[in-house]
């Protein structure tokens, strides 16, 4: 698969707003907490976005008590969270106003203990959106989520499939 989208030509909403405030002050932080305003279980989290483009997105997830489990690490739904944050700001990112995506499904593993919060960081190799029409359907795109926590370790793997269509 390969991309002939341009970030800068007909981004979704999102990413505009993302390319608007990410290099002002403070500006990450108000379009995280924007992000969490949109979808709302986000904020379990307490995400920052780190970085966001075409086919890449970085989320950190601070250690707080809300996203302890009973060992007190990081609660392995709570890093769920993580990924889907992570995904989503990348679908954001990557996939042009002229299209439209939904999650399918998701496979994680839980390899070890974590040592304080976790920065996922998306990845995806992108399809060729003009592929993409009304008449072909749609394309499943797989978004793989690497973990690290405080330790540089990582304690969860996860992949995230996504359903690309054009809009009707």
């Amino acid at each position: 698969m390969s991309s002939s989208f341009d970030a800068n030509n007909n981004p979704s909403p999102t990413y505009a707003m993302w390319q608007k405030l990410s290099n002002k002050p403070g500006g990450k932080a108000l379009f995280s907490a924007g992000v969490c305003m949109k979808a709302p279980y986000f904020a379990t989290i307490l995400p920052y976005i780190i970085e966001m483009r075409p086919g890449y997105a970085q989320v950190k997830a601070p250690k707080w008590f809300g996203v302890n489990n009973h060992i007190k690490t990081f609660h392995a739904i709570a890093a769920c969270n993580a990924a889907e944050t992570a995904m989503g700001m990348l679908a954001e990112a990557s996939i042009p106003n002229t299209h439209r995506w939904l999650p399918m499904g998701m496979r994680t593993k839980y390899v070890a203990k974590s040592q304080g919060g976790l920065v996922a960081t998306a990845t995806a190799e992108l399809p060729d959106f003009a592929q993409i029409t009304k008449e072909s359907g749609g394309q499943k795109v797989t978004v793989v989520i690497e973990y690290k926590d405080a330790s540089g370790n990582a304690p969860v793997e996860a992949e995230i499939d996504i359903w690309v269509t054009a809009k009707k």
